[in-house]
């Protein structure tokens, strides 16, 4: 079965279309607003797959896969990264110039590796779209990588942090699989130097979830921070979903430390700040990407929501003329800020929609459009590490202020 739009012939029809510009791109709504097109669409959906399977045009409708977490324990990332990766979808319908229209075909993986195997199969070999953005999670993302490459599919993740997320058992990339954001490995050592030199922290306790997430980080920042000359007092972990953390208090209370370091999400995250505020603990409380979330500061309450700190790839400080239309945006369509996640996933969207535009190909041509992309977006500009499909990009360490972030600090770590 030919899973991609454009090959071969088909190719140089579109590319043609292209630059003649397709009468029914120019006048198309968005992907949310063609639910009122929804027979047409239906027969053209079909129309499409039969005429992909016999190697001919497919008209100029082009779908793209939108495989997130939408229920689960994770949800608020993957739903904010839904949001992100509609509003770029939007913003590239809603041009007069554009030479195709988008159709984000949406799935939840419900935050279970299993359930995004299922989704990614489901994407390509039922939907037929062309790449993949998400998951927002790790393990949700790596368990597509295999199956995308295998189909010749790009998947872009967002936020797929751990360490060594893009690589297989043999050392080298999955040749199919890309990110937009630093590995763990990186945060963890960029937190480590920014407690050290910019908070003056010397020791601290590090409590961590027990996963590839929570262990990367905890190990990144705890191998660097004693490499500069700090001192790691107690080490802690958790299972995710956990709630009582009096133990990890209580067991502080005899150490000499002047601060915590959470490697994890944002639900237990909370928790944890909460427990240590309630026992009158007043020591600085840093943390991950995992802190960035609405639900972590309404968890907490946005008054109590100080001394903490975090690493994140966005922030709305000082924003860019994109970066405030993208904001403004957000709000319209949501009504709330967008987190780093929708932002992240706004740019691992527009990167997959800018090499579709440059290339008018799929498959093997767009991944290696992708793989030499420079890209230029509201999360940083970035090329790609050819060695680990990773960006080289700096991270940036933000300060809570009654919930509010602020005084951020780019860091780059060695």
């Amino acid at each position: 079965m030919n899973k991609h739009i454009w090959k071969s012939a088909a190719a140089m029809a579109l590319v043609s279309a292209m630059a003649a510009g397709c009468s029914n791109g120019g006048t198309s709504s968005t992907a949310s607003s063609a639910a009122g097109d929804a027979s047409s669409t239906a027969a053209s959906t079909t129309s499409a797959a039969s005429s992909a399977a016999a190697g001919t045009p497919t008209g100029d409708v082009v779908k793209i896969g939108l495989n997130f977490e939408l229920s689960g324990n994770v949800a608020d990332y993957g739903t904010k990264e839904l949001n992100g990766a509609k509003i770029a979808i939007n913003q590239f319908n809603a041009r007069e110039d554009k030479p195709f229209t988008v159709e984000g075909v949406e799935i939840d993986d419900k935050g279970e590796p299993a359930e995004s195997i299922n989704a990614i199969q489901k994407l390509i070999e039922q939907d037929g779209v062309v790449g993949v953005v998400g998951p927002a999670t790790s393990a949700s993302s790596i368990a597509t990588y295999e199956f995308a490459t295998t189909s010749q599919v790009p998947v872009i993740s967002p936020s797929a942090t751990q360490v060594d997320a893009m690589m297989k058992q043999d050392g080298t990339p999955y040749e199919y699989a890309w990110r937009i954001c630093f590995e763990d490995s990186y945060q963890g050592k960029g937190m480590a130097d920014y407690a050290y030199n910019e908070l003056g922290l010397r020791k601290v306790a590090v409590i961590n979830e027990v996963s590839d997430y929570g262990n990367g980080l905890a190990k990144a920042f705890s191998d660097e921070f004693k490499s500069l000359g700090g001192e790691v007092v107690d080490e802690t972990q958790y299972q995710s979903g956990d709630k009582d953390f009096a133990s990890f208090i209580t067991k502080l209370k005899d150490k000499d430390f002047d601060g915590i370091y959470v490697g994890g999400y944002y639900n237990e995250a909370a928790q944890i700040v909460k427990a240590a505020q309630a026992d009158g603990i007043d020591k600085p409380i840093i943390g991950a990407d995992g802190f960035d979330s609405k639900d972590f500061i309404d968890q907490i309450g946005a008054d109590a929501a100080n001394n903490i700190y975090y690493t994140t790839a966005y922030t709305a400080i000082d924003p860019s003329d994109e970066l405030k239309t993208f904001i403004d945006d957000y709000k319209a369509e949501y009504g709330d800020e967008p987190s780093m996640f929708a932002a992240l996933s706004y740019d691992a969207t527009n990167l997959l929609l800018s090499n579709l535009e440059a290339t008018g190909e799929t498959g093997a041509a767009l991944n290696e459009a992708i793989k030499k992309a420079d890209f230029s977006g509201i999360t940083g500009s970035f090329s790609f590490d050819e060695s680990n499909h990773t960006p080289i990009k700096s991270v940036l360490v933000v300060e809570l202020v009654d919930g509010v972030q602020s005084n951020v600090k780019e860091v780059k770590a060695e």
